[in-house]
């Protein structure tokens, strides 16, 4: 008679694995808050992905007769001063800003995860060099780094994610040396090394992948300061060029000439850049306290 795993795993007196759904609901349980972030980062994604679907107007199409007309029964957020769809123009936005979010996160993390796993495991003189070009790196703050990096390369998509993907690297490797110095000492990598592994295969075969956790939490956490930062870039008109519908281009249109007089054009794009930003750092520092072995009692 056949005998599955999961009764051979009882029967040694191993707990079984919980499944994934048991998962999500004990994480909802125990960070109810983290949860209400993973919800809003799902209604972005799904908003981003079905953005034809829900769209209800053409969101670059003009309409001089509805121009900033408040929010109504055809216009359900009201309209800018082109007469365009506001509600539109945001679940398009949607898209704009996961893309280039997700995209500099991952671009950003994985340069910067590659560098901290060599520097780390290498140490020496190659690891004092690269830190210390990660320090100049890492003293501009986010935002002035990507300014720069942004006005020098020019208002297109693939170059406000370069922009952006820049400033990550230096903390991304950071986040990542840390946890190899510590895992480098392991007795498996030790044993690993008087077999005569190559060491470039113990670094990126056993090493790399007990970084996964502490490479999630930085992605998740760095996702907020990505789409807030192409925000502030296209608000200042070096981000997202026309005619792509982004957040923050929907402000800088709007908010120092009519503010007062439809507000409503202030108002919802702001809501939409808060939103995302907390639901991922929402998201973000409960991953960390799931992730982290220090932090799971708190």
């Amino acid at each position: 008679m056949a005998v599955s795993r999961a009764e051979i795993a009882v029967a040694a007196g191993a707990r079984p694995r919980p499944g994934m759904w048991t998962a999500i609901a004990r994480f909802a349980r125990k960070k109810p808050l983290g949860a209400a972030g993973g919800v809003l980062m799902l209604v972005m994604l799904v908003t981003a992905i079905f953005a034809e679907v829900l769209q209800t107007h053409d969101p670059i199409a003009t309409a001089a007769a509805a121009t900033l007309a408040g929010p109504s029964a055809d216009h359900w957020l009201g309209t800018d001063h082109l007469g365009r769809d506001i509600y539109s123009r945001i679940v398009h936005g949607a898209r704009v800003s996961l893309v280039v979010g997700v995209a500099s996160t991952l671009l950003g993390s994985v340069l910067g995860g590659i560098i901290g796993l060599l520097s780390g495991y290498v140490g020496g003189r190659t690891d004092m060099v690269t830190q210390r070009i990660l320090d100049i790196l890492q003293g501009l703050p986010l935002l002035v780094l990507a300014l720069v990096m942004s006005a020098a390369l020019g208002p297109a998509v693939h170059n406000v994610i370069i922009a952006i993907s820049i400033p990550i690297i230096p903390r991304a490797a950071r986040v990542i040396r840390s946890s190899v110095l510590s895992i480098r000492e392991m007795q498996y990598v030790e044993a690993a090394r008087s077999l005569g592994v190559r060491h470039l295969r113990i670094a990126f075969r056993h090493i790399l992948p007990n970084t996964i956790g502490s490479f999630i939490v930085l992605c998740t956490a760095q996702l907020g300061s990505a789409i807030l930062v192409e925000a502030t870039l296209s608000y200042l008109g070096l981000g997202v060029p026309e005619p792509y519908p982004s957040w923050g281009r929907m402000l800088s249109v709007s908010a120092a000439e009519y503010a007062q007089k439809a507000p409503h054009l202030v108002l919802f794009p702001g809501i939409a850049i808060s939103l995302a930003v907390f639901g991922s750092n929402l998201l973000g520092d409960a991953l960390r306290d799931t992730l982290d072995p220090r932090l799971r009692g708190s």
